[in-house]
This record gives C-alpha cells, structure tokens and sequence, in this order.
C-alpha cells in the first residue's frame, strides 16, 4: 500500500491519488516510467516527480521519518508492512496516577519477543530500547501511552511512524475498547488474565507492592503482554480493512 500511496505528497489530496489511480498510476514505479502521462492536481508535475523520487529513496533507506510526517497520524497504517521489521507493540500500565512516576510496566513485544519492563527494577532501560525501533503500534497511545511516557522520560524522542489502532480501527467502523474488539474478532485471552481490566492492573500492581505478592506481579506482566500481543493481530486486520476501503476496485489491481 506504500509504494501505492500519493496523499502523503504535500498539497495532494486523496482525491488527487485516487484520480491517479484512476488514469492507471498503480504505484510510484509506474509514476516514473512516464511522469507527463499524469495529472496530479494543483501539484506541478517537477515537484511530483521529485516527491515520487524522494519516497522511493525513503523507502529504500527505511527513513521513517519522512513517512512519519507525511502521512500522519490517520494514514501511518499504510507503512506497516515495510517498517514492519522495525515494530513494536506498545502498552503501559499505571498505579493509577497522572505523573510519569505512576507508570508501573511498560509491555514491549517486537513481534517475535514479548520483554516487560518493571518500576524499581530495569524501567530505565526503556529509553535505550525504544531507539532500536523505527515504528510503534498502540491502543489509545495517543492519548494516553505516549503522553505518560513522555512524562517519564523527558529526553526520549518519539518520533517512530506512530499507528495508535483505537482511532486507525474507527475509520474502518471497528469501535470500542481493546477487550472488547479483540472478542469481536474472536481473539481469546488466557483464563487467568481473561475479564482483567486497567483497574485490575492497577489492583495487582498494589498487591505486589504493598503485599510483596509475587503472583500479583506475574499476573499483571501476563495481563500487560497479551494487550502488546493481541495489537499484532489487530494491526493485521486494520491494515488488511484500510487497504481495502481505501482501494476499492483497484485493490486486486
């Protein structure tokens, strides 16, 4: 969907790319064999080229940056393949405070590795971690996640791609929250984690704490890696739903 993607060139719109599918411009390779065949709207025809050129030397250097602010938070789905090998699922818990120092966990699965990070013990090491990653997926990380980490760790720059699956589910009628659409989509969580909630999480955080009930800790880290788990599966089925919708008839083109 990348290599086919036009909306994030400044100045062009989604009407634009799709009138650029529509006079048969498949993808950017197709754009540079013949670039006077095209109409791109209110956008000249050097400056197209030149963007159509830069994005497909961004690409081959996984510059994420620049993907990052030209699509923006509403179409950062669209790289989720090729930046996929750089990726990691995100998702904190909290003691139920505002402060960065409220954060208790912090999940971090990069597809193949489930690591969670815990307050007191290696949560300092996140800074370091999080630089490997050229991409970040969440649930309502936007919002919530990224603000508290940011409030934690004041230098860390959180520029990867960002695809917070919440509002990226929306626009494909997907509502509701993480607990819920993951039975929608018949995703099944483990019986001893299965009905927990973030207010549980914050329940076992203070049962390990106040208590040294080891168990509580181990149940809240089972709780916390399958939200970082299950958002691989959602950003699957996300993408898979955008790309269609935003294809249409040209999507088995």
């Amino acid at each position: 969907m990348l290599e086919r993607s036009f909306a994030h060139i400044p100045s062009l719109g989604l009407a634009t790319e799709r009138a650029l599918w529509e006079q048969g411009c498949r993808d950017w390779g197709t754009y540079l064999l013949d670039p006077d065949r095209f109409g791109s709207g209110v956008v000249s025809r050097d400056v197209m080229r030149r963007s159509v050129e830069q994005s497909a030397v961004a690409l081959a250097e996984r510059n994420h940056n620049y993907f990052r602010s030209g699509l923006g938070s509403d179409k950062a789905w669209r790289a989720f393949p090729e930046f996929r090998e750089s990726c990691v699922y995100l998702d904190i818990e909290t003691d139920g405070g505002k402060s960065g120092s409220s954060i208790t966990t912090i999940g971090l699965f990069d597809g193949s590795e489930f690591r969670a990070l815990i307050q007191g013990k290696d949560l300092d090491d996140f800074p370091e971690i999080m630089a490997q990653y050229k991409m970040v997926v969440t649930f309502f990380g936007a919002s919530f996640d990224i603000p508290m980490l940011q409030k934690a760790f004041k230098d860390v720059r959180f520029d990867q791609i960002h695809i917070d699956l919440c509002p990226t589910l929306r626009q494909i009628g997907v509502r509701g929250g993480l607990k819920k659409i993951e039975k929608q989509l018949g995703i099944a969580r483990g019986d001893d984690t299965d009905g927990l909630d973030g207010l549980d999480a914050i329940r076992l955080w203070r049962r390990y704490k106040n208590l040294g009930e080891d168990e509580a800790l181990e149940t809240l880290i089972a709780y916390n890696r399958e939200d970082v788990v299950n958002m691989e599966r959602l950003a699957e089925f996300a993408y898979e739903g955008l790309s269609k919708s935003t294809l249409g008839d040209f999507y088995d083109a």
